[in-house]
């Protein structure tokens, strides 16, 4: 196993525009949208953390949409690494839009995805441990066991 690593070393920030093919008949952006830029910036702080060329995705835990993100608003997403297992990650995805014109910044969206790191064959390789340095990284780090927990439930529930 490599050495620990800070959070804040796989923290990745993308900014999107909200254009009309990316929304539905009331100019707000599709949710499914919102989804695969998720996924995405996920795997890309995934791939950070683990050093590695791909990072495929487990589960998506949890998708909250707090709020509306309109067309023409810019959307941030801004992932972190928040906890570990010997190959997955859980990643806290969090979504923020801002109307350019009036300033109003909303929080739209929050998620937790679990992405494997993956080799070059696409079989599992083992991720580095994390420790967090804020206040903010500690709240998400100590929580993470409480949410690996409900994700195990989860695979034990009978449909």
């Amino acid at each position: 196993m490599t050495e620990k690593k800070s959070m804040s070393q796989s923290r990745t920030i993308q900014s999107k525009l909200v254009l009309p093919p990316d929304t539905n008949h009331i100019q707000s952006i599709f949710g499914g949208k919102v989804l695969a830029y998720i996924d995405e910036i996920a795997a890309i702080c995934a791939m950070k953390h683990a050093g590695t060329r791909a990072a495929v995705t487990a589960s998506i835990d949890s998708v909250d949409f707090v709020s509306p993100a309109l067309l023409g608003d810019v959307i941030e997403l801004e992932a972190i690494v928040t906890s570990v297992g010997r190959t997955s990650m859980e990643v806290f995805v969090s979504v923020h839009s801002k109307n350019l014109v009036t300033g109003e910044v909303k929080l739209t969206t929050e998620s937790f995805c679990t992405m494997v790191a993956v080799d070059d064959t696409n079989r599992p390789i083992p991720v580095a441990e994390i420790y967090p340095e804020t206040e903010v990284e500690r709240r998400l780090f100590d929580s993470a066991p409480a949410r690996r927990e409900l994700r195990q439930q989860r695979r034990l529930m009978k449909h």
